[in-house]
């Protein structure tokens, strides 16, 4: 259920979500600008959950999704706690697929070197909405050459790489 706005202006998908009853009184998330690819994701903990340096920890949202067919979230860090704490996401982007009913989780984990607090409503991950694509699989022989050729990890824009 797409429908196309003002041009320029981000297309829109209607996500059907539902609120888990420890998510009572949190925020929907939200776009924070106009132009805002993901909206904030909060933290539906009851009490605080201090995060230790290496260690990782699954925080709920109290929010249940339900995307339309061929949609995915991806749920992703926010810049701003990687850069200022150490905080992310393990597996980023996370994909929630559209057939996928239980509680959206974010999974951090703490690289900095202090113990990082999870407080109630604390902007924690965000989620970005996107169309997704199937790959339907061509088996051939040989594939067709390419300027990179059989390069090899970290071999783009390095002369005779070969691995």
């Amino acid at each position: 259920m797409t429908n196309t706005p003002a041009q320029g202006a981000p297309t829109q998908v209607k996500v059907d979500v539902a609120r888990l009853s420890h998510g009572d009184g949190l925020e929907l998330p939200a776009y924070e600008s106009a132009f805002a690819a993901g909206m904030d994701l909060l933290a539906a903990v009851e009490s605080e959950v201090v995060i230790a340096p290496g260690e990782r920890v699954l925080v709920p949202t109290g929010l249940a999704i339900a995307l339309p067919p061929g949609f995915e979230a991806q749920v992703r860090p926010r810049s701003g706690l990687a850069l200022k704490q150490g905080i992310t996401v393990v597996n980023t982007p996370g994909t929630i697929d559209a057939d996928y009913r239980g509680e959206v989780g974010v999974i951090l984990i703490n690289h900095g070197d202090a113990p990082f607090t999870v407080d109630r409503g604390m902007r924690i991950a965000q989620m970005v909405v996107a169309p997704i694509t199937r790959a339907v699989w061509n088996e051939v022989g040989s594939l067709s050459e390419s300027a990179r050729g059989t390069g090899g990890f970290g071999s783009t824009g390095t002369a005779g790489a070969t691995s």
